[in-house]
């Protein structure tokens, strides 16, 4: 867990149960249970291990446009700090507390970050990404034969 002005936090939170209505819930790998307010965190960041190295870096921006279906937005936190990611395009996944994107390397240590609303001072849809649309059948003008 990345905290602002803080040093990071290992450990694991469960999902959905972890988020409560006010505070992060996350269990040391000692297996001591501590609470932090979504004021004081920035991001939860689900890695792939904890020997993996840093979770937050410097360069979080597609470097071109991403190919996986979703809301590309881009995260402004409170701190002038951003990173971009992809957001699920259904409503009924958004959570009232934050949001979950997908990070734009996934080579990258983590795999999923939650982000609380108040750690946000924007959120910027950057692109939708979805699909290609089948185009549409011509349509015939009204009171034309048709030869074929």
């Amino acid at each position: 867990m990345t905290r602002f002005e803080r040093e990071s936090v290992q450990g694991f939170v469960q999902t959905p149960g972890g988020f409560t209505d006010d505070s992060v819930e996350l269990l040391t790998p000692a297996g001591t249970l501590l609470r932090f307010p979504y004021s004081e965190v920035k991001a939860v960041c689900f890695v792939r291990d904890f020997d993996g190295g840093d979770t937050w870096r410097e360069h979080r921006s597609f470097a071109s446009r991403p190919k996986a279906p979703g809301l590309w937005v881009r995260l402004v936190f409170q701190d002038n700090d951003s990173t971009e990611g992809m957001l699920a395009n259904n409503l009924i996944l958004l959570e009232p507390n934050g949001f979950f994107i997908t990070p734009p390397d996934p080579s990258f240590q983590n795999q999923r970050i939650f982000v609380p609303r108040a750690a946000l001072r924007e959120v910027q849809v950057v692109g939708v990404v979805g699909a290609r649309r089948k185009a549409a059948k011509p349509q015939k003008p009204e009171g034309q034969l048709e030869m074929f």
